[in-house]
């Protein structure tokens, strides 16, 4: 699905937040076969967060929200949908969504989760837009929140060295103000079972437990395709060029993913965003931490375009590009 935005869609607020506890790759070498310099080289990654025993999705969820309702200037009240991304709810139901809108003081909002692995975060973005442009709502809240530590198998080196927790999340308004530009959504089932968690209903379910299932190599080969054009199938609905572009946020999935798909849109290094080193892939937290974190340090601003591209679990993709509407901090 590719489309281009006509209606008029801003970002006014975004906030972002991680559990305390920082997991270094060190200590990771205490638990399973690996060494930082193993994971350093491969991934980019030096550290990741991992949520404590009280803290889960809706809980990471509700205090990025808290952040980007601040952020926006606006009441709780004011807000008409709430669309969550996860793929590591409380709940199968009810939805993280939900929760969110409770703990925030947001009444009787609309809200739902969506399950889109790592590419969750885009996915919203254009489910919370379309809702603007078709009239349904004027003020939306998505949020990406995970927490993959309790999806990993400690044991399992070639994944639990990748994933952390976090939640990020964004206001959207209608109001006048064009900041949304593109999309570009897509997925492909017949590699499906290439990165996976087992849910109770599935048949072939491990019964040690609902672990991330990954096939590394295979993964890795679509990831560094499938960005690249999702990117550039983007830009050229909203009438951009890579030329046009300010910033690169994409999904932080791994570092070298990230250094190819520049390299071949032929971006210069001082465009893209990148703190995969600090988190590890948060799947569909990684692109509003990331957001967060670059609009903060001054490294987005007002008027900017910037280009976003979450890949994962489905297999999915999917792009975004939005003209920065928000001022600094």
């Amino acid at each position: 699905m590719i489309a281009a935005c006509r209606e008029q869609v801003t970002l006014l607020g975004i906030g972002s937040y991680a559990p305390e506890r920082v997991m270094t790759n060190d200590e990771l070498a205490s638990m399973v076969d690996t060494n930082d310099e193993w994971i350093a080289q491969r991934t980019g990654i030096r550290e990741r967060r991992i949520a404590g025993p009280t803290e889960s999705s809706a809980g990471l969820g509700a205090a990025a929200a808290r952040l980007a309702v601040e952020s926006a200037g606006i009441d709780p009240t004011e807000i008409d949908t709430i669309v969550c991304a996860t793929a590591s709810p409380d709940y199968y139901f009810p939805a993280t969504a939900s929760l969110i809108g409770e703990r925030i003081g947001a009444g009787d909002v609309a809200g739902y989760d969506l399950s889109a692995a790592c590419t969750g975060f885009i996915y919203a973005l254009g489910q919370a837009y379309a809702q603007l442009a078709a009239g349904f709502a004027d003020t939306a809240l998505v949020v990406g929140t995970e927490v993959f530590s309790r999806l990993l198998d400690w044991n399992d080196r070639s994944t639990c060295v990748l994933f952390g927790d976090g939640a990020g999340a964004v206001v959207l308004r209608r109001d006048g103000t064009r900041g949304m530009l593109g999309f570009d959504l897509g997925s492909d089932g017949s590699g499906g079972s290439l990165l996976s968690v087992a849910a109770a209903g599935h048949n072939e379910v491990n019964p040690e437990g609902p672990y991330v299932q990954m096939n590394g190599p295979e993964v890795y080969k679509f990831a560094t395709r499938v960005v690249v054009e999702s990117a550039e199938r983007c830009l050229e609905v909203a009438g951009l060029t890579v030329d046009d572009v300010d910033v690169f946020v994409p999904h932080q999935a791994n570092k070298r993913i990230i250094d190819h798909a520049a390299k071949r849109l032929g971006l210069d290094e001082s465009k893209v965003f990148t703190n995969v080193e600090r988190y590890g892939n948060t799947s569909a937290a990684s692109i509003p931490i990331c957001l967060d974190e670059a609009w903060r340090e001054g490294r987005i601003r007002r008027g900017d375009r910037v280009l976003m591209v979450g890949f994962g679990g489905g297999l999915a993709w999917g792009s975004c590009v939005m003209e920065w509407t928000k001022e600094q901090p």
